[in-house]
């Protein structure tokens, strides 16, 4: 009886034998697969492991991200007007929010961006309004001091975003439809966004690009973006976009 329980136990460790062999002799592929597997996963696992923070020769860290609420133009999807020229007024609101640690709601929203609405045409301004008009917006409502600066370089940009202040950046949406296709009818003349971070090794900025529903931390490249920006012209024809000036807007608790 002993005998015969060992004839089985060794036949049946024999075929298992037979069977690892077979299947690693036979079917190479599947351990080569199995290894490749294997090797994505550990990539996979580096790439989502926070990386350090490199601190560059200009003094500037080599990326930087400001976490602020995403505040659409048209935070109930009505695109008439005012709401179809409104970016102007969600991003100074998206720096407000991020200053006062508001999380809004989309009534929160639509409140205040009456309430900024309502500003401007008892200022006799349009639908549009420059980089001048959206200080004076911000410092008669909110009581911000700002600063306009004139023809910024990417490392002006940086500075302001490394120290944590978000940069509100009037651009042509004609030129940033070309990294951005959510934009309907090749992206609007007139446009303004809110740069929250860059990022060196990919060379693209981080923004809530409050004109589509899509905008939230949205990326553009470095050069583009620079190229894009334009504010309104002093003929107030968004038409003639690019003959706008090159600044931008950070606002100052």
């Amino acid at each position: 009886m002993i005998r015969k329980i060992f004839f089985v136990l060794g036949l049946w460790l024999l075929l298992i034998g037979l069977g690892y062999f077979s299947y690693f002799h036979f079917f190479p592929q599947f351990t080569v697969r199995k290894t490749e597997i294997n090797q994505k996963i550990i990539n996979i696992q580096q790439d989502l492991e926070p990386k350090a923070t490199t601190i560059q020769p200009s003094g500037l860290p080599d990326k930087h991200y400001i976490d602020t609420p995403f505040v659409p133009q048209a935070p109930q999807q009505n695109w008439d007007q005012p709401w179809q020229d409104a970016c102007e007024e969600a991003a100074i609101l998206t720096v407000h929010y991020y200053y006062q640690n508001i999380t809004p709601s989309i009534d929160q929203m639509v409140t205040d961006l009456n309430s900024i609405f309502s500003y401007q045409t008892n200022q006799g301004w349009g639908h549009d309004i420059n980089a001048q008009q959206m200080t004076q917006t911000a410092k008669d409502l909110y009581g911000y001091q700002s600063e306009i600066i004139e023809n910024p370089s990417l490392e002006d940009l940086k500075k302001y975003v490394s120290r944590d202040i978000p940069v509100i950046v009037p651009a042509s949406g004609k030129i940033l439809y070309a990294e951005n296709k959510n934009f309907r009818s090749g992206g609007p003349y007139y446009h303004s966004m809110v740069i929250l971070g860059y990022h060196d090794a990919t060379q693209k900025f981080t923004v809530h690009d409050v004109g589509t529903r899509l905008g939230a931390n949205f990326k553009y490249s470095y050069s583009l973006l620079l190229d894009s920006i334009h504010d309104l012209p002093d003929s107030g024809n968004k038409i003639e976009i690019l003959e706008g000036a090159k600044r931008v807007v950070v606002l100052l608790k």
